[in-house]
């Protein structure tokens, strides 16, 4: 089965258990149509580098997919009317990532920085 890497920006005005239902329903999407999510990350509140449909953040999801075409085609097409979603990218790879992403490697690398300015 094909595999592809999900990744959706939600409002910034939605409350973390809001963000969390919206990858829920992903998730089930996904799930009802013979696919499987092998792996869902929440990135958090991050700035955007410019704006989107008047919001400055958006929460970040990303959600790791093994899934036929056309149950991607169904995803994408309910992500699009969902008005609480702003952006969405879905990308086929040749494998998913084992770990943690990028981004959350970057978040643990971020930490230990801040602490040390803290106490310099």
């Amino acid at each position: 089965m094909p595999l592809y890497e999900h990744v959706f920006l939600a409002r910034q005005d939605l409350s973390q258990a809001q963000v969390d239902a919206l990858a829920a329903a992903a998730t089930e999407i996904i799930e009802t149509n013979a696919g499987k999510v092998t792996k869902t990350e929440t990135w958090g509140l991050k700035g955007l580098a410019y704006k989107i449909k008047r919001n400055r953040k958006a929460h970040f999801v990303m959600l790791n997919l093994e899934a036929p075409a056309g149950v991607v085609a169904e995803l994408e097409r309910q992500t699009g009317l969902n008005e609480d979603i702003i952006r969405y990218i879905t990308i086929r790879v040749d494998e998913l990532e084992a770990g943690p992403s990028v981004q959350m490697r970057k978040q643990e690398r971020e930490r230990p920085r801040r602490r040390d300015r803290e106490e310099g």
